[in-house]
């Protein structure tokens, strides 16, 4: 079963039967916001690009970045599956995916933290249907969801973190808007959550 997650929540990554999981997707979908106003329908939708980034970092300190430009951590641990331009119809489906084989992850790092940001500018008022959600890659199932609701007059997103604790990673909700369109603008921002 799947946990909706709320801003700041924590959940372990450890699975039922007490085992560890061993690689997981981070999903990001989303789709334009209908226009509003005379001529909306002749103009349809905005497309809207979005950029998944899963910034690693080790004691503190940006040790790798993964993102459209640069598809896998050094290690390849980490890896992008591609850069979507425009979103999904909405129907749920992961528009940017990131897979973590969390075993193959060096030990120094310990946190990898999950960005979105909007790299053509517009602001989360223009996206309907936003979330990030933790899949198990081997099974399918969906771990937890984080839906980036109620829009708002920001152009990112610091949306969860997986960082090492005693009984192996966990996964918290971040859910906090930033103002940028790459992650280098979010670093600032991000240096908070660590």
């Amino acid at each position: 079963m799947s946990v909706n997650l709320s801003k700041g929540q924590r959940i372990s990554l450890s699975k039922s039967d007490g085992g560890a999981l061993t690689a997981v997707r981070m999903g990001l979908g989303w789709r334009a916001a209908p226009r509003k106003g005379f001529l909306a329908k002749l103009a349809g939708t905005r497309e809207i690009d979005l950029d998944a980034s899963a910034l690693l970092f080790a004691g503190g300190q940006l040790a790798d970045v993964v993102f459209f430009q640069h598809l896998a951590s050094e290690d390849g641990s980490v890896r992008h599956l591609g850069d979507n331009l425009t979103g999904g119809a909405g129907a749920g489906d992961d528009d940017e995916v990131i897979l973590v084989d969390l075993p193959r992850v060096p030990g120094h790092v310990d946190q990898i933290v999950f960005t979105v940001n909007s790299f053509t500018g517009q602001t989360f008022t223009e996206v309907q249907n936003a979330f990030c959600r933790l899949v198990d890659e081997h099974t399918g199932r969906e771990l937890a969801r984080y839906t980036l609701s109620g829009g708002g007059a920001y152009t990112a997103q610091i949306m969860a973190k997986l960082h090492r604790g005693g009984s192996g990673w966990q996964l918290t909700a971040l859910g906090e808007p930033a103002a940028g369109r790459t992650f280098q603008d979010l670093l600032p921002a991000v240096a908070a959550h660590l």
